[in-house]
């Protein structure tokens, strides 16, 4: 079954706006916990931190389902974005990798809310395979590299998670393509090598944070500037 990235590829939505989706998802999702019914596109644009042009821009590519005058309904626009990023239907994610940040993941309980949900843990050492991992109300055991491909199987995984010090990344990578894994999100700090067709998203928290470090530097350069103009 095609991941809803990829279908909405294939339809020719920019990669732009297909990131800024699951943005527009969760926070209509905030607004519908809030009892909000009816939202115009300035307000949702201003929640989400785009412009309303470019909001009405993006949710074009998905159809019409705004009214002049009223707005969008809050539920309604919900269900779309959630029909159109294939998260009305669970995701079967399994992570490889149950040291802290892996746990630190697992512990996360907006991944059922958003569908994904976690059919398999799985790590290389000794002291942490067998160990039992409370994951929501369920319990998992995490299991040995050697049963990668029977937890996928069994689990009907999707998704694959890469929590692993960097020196195993490209290995575990191996193993889960070889697996059948076609989506993978890596947390190491190393650049994946994939065949065609397998895609990867990268998460580097210090890049992150370099990024940020630059736009501190630059603002501490240009105060000087401004409180001697």
């Amino acid at each position: 079954m095609p991941l809803p990235t990829d279908r909405l590829a294939t339809r020719g939505i920019p990669d732009a706006t297909v990131a800024r989706l699951p943005v527009y998802h969760r926070v209509l999702s905030a607004l519908q916990e809030d009892g909000v019914t009816t939202v115009s596109s300035e307000e949702l644009a201003l929640a989400c931190g785009v412009t309303s042009a470019k909001l009405r821009k993006d949710l074009s590519h998905l159809g019409s389902y705004g009214t002049r005058g009223v707005g969008y309904d809050v539920e309604f626009l919900s269900y779309q974005i959630a029909r159109e990023l294939g998260i009305t239907q669970p995701w079967g994610v399994v992570l490889v990798g149950v040291g802290n940040l892996g746990r630190a993941l697992v512990s996360y309980r907006g991944f059922a809310s958003r569908g994904f949900r976690i059919v398999g843990l799985i790590d290389a050492h000794p002291d942490v395979v067998g160990a039992q991992v409370a994951i929501g109300d369920e319990n998992h055991h995490v299991r040995a590299m050697a049963d990668l491909r029977e937890v996928v199987r069994m689990g009907n995984a999707s998704i694959a998670v890469i929590a692993t010090p960097a020196d195993a990344a490209q290995e575990v990578c191996d193993r889960l393509v070889e697996a059948g894994m076609t989506s993978i999100l890596n947390f190491a700090p190393v650049v994946l090598s994939v065949p065609e067709g397998v895609e990867v998203r990268k998460v580097d928290l210090a890049v992150e944070l370099q990024i940020l470090a630059f736009h501190e530097q630059r603002r501490s350069e240009t105060l000087p500037e401004v409180m001697n103009a």
